[in-house]
């Protein structure tokens, strides 16, 4: 069987250039239950049936070019992180609920400070037959860590004391920590914190402990991986995995109508409507996937006024925002980041439209007849679209919103600390990472501009606490902070959307994108 990388005239449909997975804010920003068990099949169509062994599964990701790595560390766009995950492992992954699951890591255990967290490593090779030891774990993270780099998981990885981190045994890691840190296990599961053999720099032939091993790689073009049949976790089904590049919609979608690809990823609502239920493809939703927000910077006017915060809050029609700028692929926000996830504060009243009180409040605020500007681009599904349905909704309360349309190739960084208003998303993540990456003084993607010290030292507190139904206790205050006055108006959480073959199952329905069971091919296999 061919191994090589395959040619671009066996897939004419796949040359389409264009689109590229968001980044920033939108990007991995972002997985399975147990520590050695697959997801669970679901129905007939995306699972269930006996496992199969053996074909050669053909995946349509949207891509980078011909600056595309296969170095784990460096992973930013979808490609990459489903390139790596097949690779590579971690000590630990985010399960559907975004709670750290142990991978690698067959155990962790803090000390009564929780500043000391003790490792303990499963057994597990690297594809040259050589084991994972904890020399390898914190070589990785110190090259991570590396001031002179710029890795996705730097910032994850800050709370570790890599300087006196050391290795108690082959098997054993004694990590510190410069403060005490209760979610240790998220550090574990940082996008990109990936395990590599201990000194490995070149990544053209990778050598890593993942379900498949390295058979070919063409950047921009195709990846070509083969079953390690002696994964720690069980060897794959599949005898093959090839990933293949189309950044269109468009071509990833012809190319599985077509049966040049099995599995598509990233397809839209409109082609989810168009196909679901019509029997030559599956539809495959992944539920909660991106948050989809309006950002208010709440340092300025007039957001500085929480009274007008809470007024837009109630400006906003939830429900015609994901039926129009989503096509009713999501479900209605509630102001908080990350519905359906650990910790989650669910208890709170669904807020709705309330024009006269939001009326009010603004003539609270001095705000009668209101003018401001949000800020949008194409550069993420329904940014457009959901900044003229807010535009035409605050116009029912005498608001006068402009929608101003920024540069793709700069937006998030324009919005960061410019404007006062705009379209903001992001991708799954645990609600401490959302906390501390963007709700702390000292965050640096803090959108909002939320900076207040009380909402810092319940972050602290959280940290410190070690019983888990305390520490969620402190995370329910938080949001309840957020909730009342916080800047992220949150109307919507997107569905990510998949395409695969009739013969395709064991794919998992019920991982938000960037969690361990998203584009997980290990589980997966033919009919």
């Amino acid at each position: 069987m061919y191994d090589g990388p395959v040619p671009d005239s066996r897939f004419p449909g796949l040359r389409r250039r264009g689109f590229l997975a968001a980044g920033g804010a939108a990007g991995l920003g972002a997985l399975a239950l147990t520590g050695c068990t697959g997801p669970a099949a679901s129905d007939d169509a995306a699972g269930g049936g006996r496992p199969r062994r053996g074909g050669r599964l053909r995946a349509a990701f949207a891509g980078g070019g011909a600056n595309e790595t296969l170095d784990p560390h460096q992973a930013g766009l979808f490609a990459d992180v489903a390139r790596a995950k097949a690779l590579f492992d971690k000590l630990a992954d985010f399960g559907a609920d975004l709670s750290a699951r142990p991978r690698l890591a067959a155990s962790w255990e803090p000390n009564a400070g929780l500043d000391r967290w003790t490792v303990k490593l499963r057994k597990a090779s690297f594809h040259n037959g050589k084991p994972v030891t904890a020399r390898d774990v914190l070589y990785s993270y110190r090259r991570i860590a590396d001031p002179d780099k710029a890795f996705r998981a730097k910032a994850s990885l800050e709370p570790l004391d890599l300087t006196a981190s050391r290795a108690v045994d082959a098997r054993t890691v004694a990590f510190v920590l410069k403060r005490p840190t209760a979610e240790f296990p998220n550090l574990l599961a940082a996008f990109g914190a990936y395990i590599v053999p201990d000194g490995t720099e070149d990544f053209t032939a990778p050598v890593g402990s993942g379900p498949f091993r390295f058979v070919s790689f063409a950047p921009g073009r195709s990846a070509v991986f083969r079953r390690h049949d002696d994964y720690w976790d069980g060897p794959p089904h599949l005898e093959h995995l090839e990933f293949l590049v189309a950044n269109e919609e468009s071509a990833r979608l012809n190319a599985l109508l077509g049966g040049q690809v099995e599995y598509a990823h990233e397809l839209t609502p409109t082609t989810a409507r168009a196909h679901e239920g019509k029997g030559q493809i599956e539809i495959i939703r992944l539920r909660n996937s991106a948050m989809q927000a309006f950002a208010m910077k709440t340092d300025r006017p007039p957001f500085d006024d929480r009274r007008v915060r809470e007024a837009f809050f109630l400006l906003a029609d939830r429900k015609e925002l994901v039926q129009g700028a989503l096509s009713g692929a999501g479900e209605i926000g509630n102001d908080l980041f990350g519905k359906g996830y650990e910790y989650y504060a669910d208890g709170l009243p669904q807020r709705a439209p309330d024009l006269d009180r939001a009326r009010h409040l603004l003539k609270q605020a001095g705000a009668d007849g209101l003018r401001v500007t949000l800020d949008t681009s194409p550069v993420a599904a329904g940014f457009t679209e959901s900044a003229a349905i807010f535009r035409d909704q605050a116009a029912k309360a005498g608001v006068r919103v402009k929608v101003a349309m920024g540069s793709k190739d700069s937006y998030w960084q324009d919005t960061l600390d410019s404007g006062t208003l705009c379209c903001y998303r992001s991708g799954a993540m645990p609600l401490e990472s959302h906390f501390s990456q963007r709700l702390l003084t000292a965050s640096t993607t803090n959108a909002t501009h939320w900076r207040h010290k009380d909402f810092d030292a319940l972050y602290q507190q959280a940290q410190s606490t070690r019983n888990t139904k305390d520490r969620a206790a402190v995370y329910a205050r938080m949001q309840r902070r957020l909730y009342a006055e916080g800047g992220f108006l949150v109307w919507g959480f997107a569905d990510w959307i998949l395409g695969t073959a009739r013969t395709v199952r064991g794919v998992d329905r019920r991982a938000p994108a960037n969690t361990l069971d998203w584009a997980r091919f290990d589980k997966v296999w033919l009919a």
